[in-house]
């Protein structure tokens, strides 16, 4: 059982009460909704007379049906009108805040909301959305729920739960060019297994991370859950406090809010119900090429041969090779794709579209490429830097921020076989909108190497002593 860590204490902060059931009633210290699953979560509370608890503490924004072509209302879609509406009347009628499109706050939920500095260290943050856990990188626990638990915070402030596991997992050693959180994080899931974090919450830590940004620290919060993890966390230093400093939503008692950070994070002697220790000096960017995101290997790999797997794994394998059209024992480079697709909570950041058009720069893409800033924000400081002319030149779509591709409730969709070569987070069958589509996910440098190619590439010939 763990003790001392930043899980611990801020477990025992949020803590109201032990329930009948055994589980634990916990204050939700910040509520994230969107258009997918809480409309329902509003209704419920209408069904029974009941008002939102703690409107104050609840922000809301579209992002998975938002088109990123034409924002012009209605939209297009009569299906993602109506979510977008009943969204926008719910929030209106209970009185919560609204990061509403053309506001400059718009964007996926995971980008937006941490950009603004409504995500601060020790606070217990719920979405309903599977990929909450990025809030983690700010040392917030920070968990994923369905609609009838965000009814629940909606009505109470509160949430229940059973105690998790925390496993520490470092990752310590000098990066290699073009190696990022990205690579980390297939490599991490890769070793671990898809169901390997089951029960427990991950605490990242390790020279690697020490050194990390908070935009790379975001990405791999955002894929513990890929890995089984509820929850994966960075205890907050230097690299958050410069972060959150002189955003919107930031304390305005900055000094006094540090000291209190710095007190949540993990004691130099806490302990672990599990360690993982990872050198990754020698790894290289990593490439998915099945149907979950542990089925990955480095660009110059070829794909597993299946006769050392167990039954299980091998029947997934073959499940896998069958979907996706490969064959074991295959080179992962030079499988020819058909669109290219760089943005997503995971890796539509500043630095991720930044990554993107280094390789870019100067090139031509030769298959349909997407970039898609994660939020108004990013999208206007990249059109500052001049990101926007680098990708229209290489013949790249620009488009306007939002979950686009990442999961198409969207027009942006793949059609009938085509495969992808992607920076978001899930690789399963038909998550990019077509239900024969593939997937491929990898890091902003590789999908942009990839998409000069027309099939999937190194991208560190691209890179300039990275």
């Amino acid at each position: 059982m763990s003790k001392g860590t930043l899980y611990d204490k801020v477990w025992k902060n949020h803590e109201v009460g032990k329930l009948p059931t055994g589980q634990t009633q916990l204050f939700v210290g910040r509520h994230l909704v969107h258009e997918v699953t809480s409309p329902q979560a509003f209704e419920m509370l209408r069904e029974r007379g009941l008002n939102v608890k703690h409107p104050e503490l609840t922000t809301a924004v579209v992002d998975h049906v938002i088109p990123t072509h034409d924002l012009s209302r209605p939209f297009q879609d009569s299906q993602a009108e109506l979510m977008t509406k009943t969204l926008e009347t719910k929030i209106k009628e209970f009185g919560i805040e609204y990061f509403a499109p053309g506001s400059g706050k718009q964007g996926v939920c995971h980008v937006s909301f941490p950009e603004q500095g409504l995500i601060l260290p020790g606070v217990l943050a719920v979405c309903g959305d599977s990929h909450t856990c990025t809030y983690g990188a700010f040392g917030a626990l920070s968990f994923g729920i369905g609609t009838t638990q965000v009814s629940h915070v909606l009505a109470t402030q509160t949430l229940a739960m059973d105690p998790l596991k925390v496993r520490k997992v470092e990752f310590n050693g000098e990066l290699q060019k073009g190696v990022t959180a990205k690579d980390l994080a297939l490599y991490m899931i890769n070793q671990l297994g898809v169901e390997g974090g089951v029960g427990f919450a991950y605490e990242f830590g390790g020279e690697v991370i020490d050194s990390m940004s908070m935009e790379g620290r975001m990405t791999l919060c955002n894929m513990a859950v890929e890995g089984g993890a509820r929850s994966g966390y960075v205890n907050p230093d230097q690299t958050t406090f410069d972060f959150l400093k002189g955003k919107a939503f930031a304390p305005k008692d900055f000094e006094k809010a540090v000291a209190y950070w710095k007190s949540i994070a993990s004691e130099p002697d806490a302990e672990y119900d599990d360690k993982v220790v990872f050198d990754v000096s020698e790894v290289k960017p990593m490439v998915s090429w099945g149907i979950n995101p542990g089925q990955a290997v480095e660009i110059d790999q070829k794909i597993p041969y299946l006769d050392n797997l167990t039954d299980k794994q091998r029947s997934e394998a073959e499940d896998a090779l069958n979907y996706m059209g490969l064959k074991a024992g295959d080179q992962i480079a030079g499988t020819p794709i058909d669109v290219a697709f760089i943005g997503s909570c995971t890796n539509g950041r500043l630095s991720d579209l930044e990554a993107a058009a280094e390789v870019l720069a100067g090139n031509k893409v030769s298959v349909k490429t997407l970039v898609v800033p994660g939020s108004e924000e990013i999208k206007y400081l990249a059109e500052e830097e001049g990101l926007d002319r680098i990708f229209k030149e290489a013949g790249a779509e620009w488009r306007y921020a939002g979950c686009s591709m990442c999961l198409a409730m969207n027009p942006d969709k793949l059609e009938g076989y085509q495969r992808s070569a992607s920076t978001s987070n899930r690789n399963f069958k038909g998550r990019q909108g077509s239900p024969t589509g593939r997937t491929h996910l990898m890091s902003p440098y590789m999908a942009a190497a990839s998409a000069i190619a027309g099939k999937i590439a190194d991208p560190t010939p691209y890179l300039r002593g990275k």
